[in-house]
């Protein structure tokens, strides 16, 4: 009996670590991070958990790997919507459509939705791709602090929304704008 080879048609390094990520995105929008493990995404990828081992790492770098693509695919909206804006109506600009896009984004709205676990808090203070956005799309100088707080104010209005987006608006307004605005002026 003839076995079909699961990546045909292409680069198998590229593939592979494409079906495997794929299925961990899916899993992870299904049953959140705490409900996936490396085998339940090996079986939904069709391989064996020593190839998603050879080929993407363990749970944390599939973690890593959906985040870091799901964020840059929210940044390069994000970006796109920022281009008339500068210097701190541009920050609260950001804020807003992060806020907005993340919570459009199936992989990490399910992030903030439903229950939330210790591990799950981890992966995402400490991922980097958060604050290499923040900086990125507010245009602020490559400052981790700042970065980090701004990164804060959007995990804060996802975990703890606000009435409405109305509210969001006026929060970020009257809270965070003034900091950058004197930050400007100087």
């Amino acid at each position: 009996m003839e076995h079909a080879d699961w990546l045909t048609g292409g680069n198998r390094r590229v593939l592979a670590v494409e079906r495997i990520h794929a299925a961990a995105a899916d899993l992870i929008r299904e049953r959140g991070i705490d409900g996936v493990g490396v085998d339940e995404v090996a079986a939904r990828a069709g391989c064996s958990r020593a190839t998603l081992y050879r080929y993407v790492g363990g749970k944390r770098a599939l973690v890593d790997a959906v985040m870091s693509r799901a964020a840059g695919a929210v940044a390069a909206h994000v970006e796109q919507s920022l281009e008339s804006f500068e210097n701190s109506e541009r920050i609260v600009e950001a804020i807003l459509a992060s806020v907005t896009a993340i919570r459009a984004e199936p992989t990490l709205a399910r992030w903030f939705t439903g229950s939330r676990s210790r591990s799950t808090d981890e992966y995402l203070a400490r991922t980097p791709e958060l604050g290499r956005v923040a900086i990125s799309l507010t245009r602020i100088a490559p400052d981790e602090e700042a970065a980090g707080w701004i990164v804060r104010v959007v995990l804060s209005l996802l975990t703890w929304p606000l009435g409405d987006s109305a509210a969001e608006r006026r929060a970020v307004e009257r809270f965070v704008e003034p900091v950058f605005r004197i930050r400007d002026s100087l």
